[in-house]
């Protein structure tokens, strides 16, 4: 009688080890992880580029009667957007969809600047001007490969925590969901053109 109740305490102990080594701990903390270092390089492209906009405005601050509205608004969306940081621990849609909209502010301001350069013969030929709108362009590109580095770690992880056996243990463990970088709202229409 003891041998079988040893037995099955024994086979009881084995179960939970096993169990436990295919909860995904582990994984989920390596995945985890990847999407921490996925996320800070997110942020050092959008830092990149925040860095170069004040020698750009410095710039264009240099060409006469240049519109002090664009430069003080492209000032102010660096400002927001450089204000909101996110915890890669909190990866929530919430928390990215506040920091997109900051970014994407500060997007749409620096257009709006290039765009009115256009009116300055003397400012597009200037050779530090040009450098920087280049810088800039690059920094976009740079931008739009590491959000999909990003969405693409997050997809590991999520379904990770989702796949069975772990999405039994993974609430309990402390893995939740994280969020995704989205397309701008009005993305999905293409958008008209007129000649």
């Amino acid at each position: 009688m003891k041998l079988i109740k040893k037995s099955y305490q024994t086979l009881i102990a084995f179960f939970i080890l096993v169990s436990f080594s295919s909860c995904g701990y582990n994984a989920g903390i390596e995945l985890e992880e990847g999407v921490a270092s996925q996320w800070a390089q997110v942020e050092n492209v959008y830092q990149r580029r925040a860095d170069l906009i004040p020698n750009l405005v410095e710039t264009v601050k240099g060409a006469a009667n240049f519109e002090k509205d664009a430069l003080q608004a492209v000032v102010e969306a660096r400002a927001k957007a450089t204000g909101i940081t996110v915890d890669p621990t909190n990866l929530t849609p919430d928390a990215l969809q506040k920091f997109q909209e900051a970014q994407d502010g500060l997007s749409s301001s620096l257009s709006r600047l290039l765009v009115s350069v256009e009116r300055y013969p003397e400012l597009k030929a200037n050779a530090n001007f040009q450098n920087l709108q280049s810088q800039i362009e690059g920094s976009e590109n740079r931008i739009s490969t590491e959000r999909k580095k990003f969405n693409d770690a997050v997809k590991v992880y999520n379904s990770h925590i989702r796949k069975f056996p772990t999405n039994l243990t993974a609430g309990i463990l402390g893995f939740e969901k994280k969020g995704y970088f989205e397309a701008d709202k009005g993305a999905e229409k293409a958008p008209s053109v007129k000649f």
